[in-house]
């Protein structure tokens, strides 16, 4: 366990939250994510880390199985134009790597860079399946403990309703 994610636990510790962990095979995509998911109950997340024209990261927690509207996203969230971020930056701002990408990595985000943005869907779920900072276990939580946690750590998320390209 990292110190990042002791630190996670301590602080859970410290707020209250209630937390189930599960250790499983290291996961790197919703897709390899899905044989471990009827194990773990609750909602399953997925996280997109973008960046938008003005040069501001966004972290984007949605349903495992939703393909979020990139280009309809912007007016949801009041950015500009969004396109996904850059590995190196993920790696620096949040302490995380691809793969591994999740809400509870805004523990890291010490300078407050990156906005942390949930869809209000996930808001109704019993609870909410994050990585705690690595891809290889999951940690259901009640959304507004996550809630909390985040705004704890300085990032109140922004809750809104995300934009879903409909399945074909």
């Amino acid at each position: 366990m990292t110190d990042a994610e002791a630190q996670l636990y301590n602080d859970f510790a410290a707020l209250g939250v209630a937390y189930k962990a599960y250790e499983h095979p290291a996961v790197f995509t919703v897709a390899e994510s899905a044989a471990h998911n009827d194990a773990i109950p609750g909602a399953h997340s997925k996280n997109l880390f973008l960046k938008d024209k003005a040069g501001d990261y966004y972290l984007v927690t949605v349903p495992a199985e939703a393909r979020v509207d990139l280009k309809a996203l912007p007016a949801a969230v009041g950015c500009g134009r969004v396109s996904f971020g850059k590995a190196e930056d993920m790696e620096q701002l949040l302490g995380i790597t691809p793969g591994s990408v999740t809400a509870l990595a805004a523990i890291n985000d010490t300078a407050g860079v990156v906005r942390f943005v949930l869809d209000e869907s996930l808001i109704d779920a019993d609870l909410i399946n994050c990585h705690p900072l690595r891809n290889n276990a999951t940690v259901g939580l009640a959304p507004d403990d996550l809630v909390r946690a985040l705004t704890f750590w300085r990032h109140p998320p922004l809750i809104k309703s995300i934009p879903i390209l409909e399945s074909v």
